[in-house]
């Protein structure tokens, strides 16, 4: 996929709608990372950040054959942080967490720091060029990797400097996130899809967003979510919601009917059928 220099919001959305239409192993998850960040960075070239992750992809693989990357998990790990964080000084932010620029790919790359899953995208990237599986889990509030060779696996913190966890830094970081108490479980450690960590990505800008009350640029951020995972019937929901904050009702009731062709029961549903009715007597 090509793009003029500085691509407009025209082939940057046609680009996102593309990855919607993709089955997920399709989806080149750095590229779709930068697209997305393209579109708070009108005018900016892609160019320089793509030269950049094929950096990072030909560091890794000098790095572990020096490391024994090819027959060790141990050897791809060190490979990884060698080239993540010793060559490149990536890092996660603790200072400025919140900042909207730790989820944004092009300034994560310009700044060398970010929030765990935009760095977990750049080590995905850097370990998928070399054919290595690598996924990131569902483990609540802190993004995580899970690097596999034959029946061994590794569980990295691309935000703790790379750290390897096991079970008790698993509980102890589940502790920090959900509350002490918290009982570490299988679920917490699904793989997730290209697509969802995507959405993560996205999900941390839009609650920012809304967190400073701006919603009209919420919303931006939410119909990008839309444009990569259209059959997301809750993201329609959502989308409704704002619209009709905004006042934009014909929008608010076309998001909501498609919420509900996506959304077959459950509370959700009916909370989109609610709207739903409330905006159409807004509009009659």
């Amino acid at each position: 996929m090509s793009f003029s220099p500085a691509s407009g919001r025209d082939e940057l959305e046609a680009s996102l709608r593309s990855f919607g239409g993709r089955a997920d192993a399709e989806i080149d998850i750095a590229e779709a990372a930068l697209i997305l960040a393209a579109f708070d960075r009108p005018g900016v070239s892609l160019s320089h950040y793509r030269q950049h992750l094929s950096r990072l992809a030909r560091d890794t693989a000098d790095l572990g054959e020096r490391h024994g990357a090819t027959a060790s998990l141990h050897g791809r790990v060190a490979a990884l942080n060698a080239v993540m964080l010793e060559r490149y000084g990536y890092a996660g932010d603790r200072l400025t967490y919140d900042d909207i620029q730790n989820a944004n790919l092009m300034r994560v790359i310009d700044r060398r720091k970010g929030l765990p899953v935009a760095l977990g995208i750049l080590y995905m990237h850097a370990t998928r060029a070399q054919g290595w599986p690598i996924e990131g889990l569902t483990f609540p509030g802190h993004f995580l990797l899970r690097l596999a060779l034959g029946g061994e696996h590794a569980i990295l913190d691309p935000f703790n400097g790379g750290a390897l966890h096991g079970p008790r830094e698993l509980r102890e970081l589940l502790g920090s996130v959900a509350g002490a108490g918290s009982e570490l479980t299988p679920a917490h450690m699904t793989a997730v899809s290209n697509r969802d960590v995507l959405l993560r990505l996205q999900n941390n800008i839009k609650l920012r967003l809304l967190q400073e009350r701006r919603t009209e640029a919420a919303l931006g951020v939410l119909e990008t979510m839309l444009m990569i995972a259209p059959d997301h019937g809750e993201l329609w929901r959502e989308a409704g919601g704002l619209h009709a904050h905004l006042g934009n009702l014909r929008a608010a009731a076309m998001a909501l009917e498609n919420s509900l062709k996506l959304v077959r029961d459950g509370p959700a549903r009916q909370q989109a059928a609610a709207l739903l009715q409330k905006v159409k007597t807004r509009l009659n």
